[in-house]
């Protein structure tokens, strides 16, 4: 049996004007030779909000400053289970959706760990999604994009 870490975390899915959805592109450092996508995001600090943490995360990860207000409510929530290094974690997440024209991505605001297991990023059309040479996290996101964008 697995011992999971629990984890809270606030997920972005920032999406241009064409539709496309901003990507990372990432590496467990301790396993670096499996890639994967996953949306601008991160854990909850002490005291935080979803909301606030979405905000500080788009700010620190993208470079995008916007008032907590400007998030609205969740669009999506689940939950996964993933290793990242020497742990297991079973994270709960939820998701917002910020839609802005496309900008320049600023990454100064990564941490260390983030520049370490951050390699790339990317404005995904969703139809290509399911054909990603690498996974993309979450599984669904492409549903879960066409659901919360449906009608816009």
């Amino acid at each position: 049996m697995v011992d999971f870490v629990p984890r809270r975390a606030a997920r972005v899915l920032l999406v241009d004007e064409a539709g496309r959805v901003l990507l990372f592109r990432g590496v467990d450092p301790g396993r670096p030779d499996e890639p994967y996508w996953f949306t601008v995001g991160g854990g909850l600090d002490e005291g935080e909000t979803p909301a606030e943490a979405a905000a500080r995360e788009l700010r620190e990860e993208a470079g995008l400053d916007l008032p907590v207000s400007a998030l609205g409510a969740p669009v999506h929530a689940d939950v996964t289970e993933f290793p990242f290094g020497a742990v297991w974690y079973r994270q709960e997440q939820e998701f917002f959706l910020v839609r802005s024209p496309r900008f320049e991505i600023d990454t100064s605001g990564f941490d260390e760990i983030e520049r370490d297991s951050i390699t790339s990023y990317r404005w995904w059309p969703v139809d290509e999604l399911a054909s990603a040479p690498e996974p993309v996290y979450p599984a669904d996101l492409a549903d879960v994009l066409r659901r919360v964008t449906a009608g816009a």
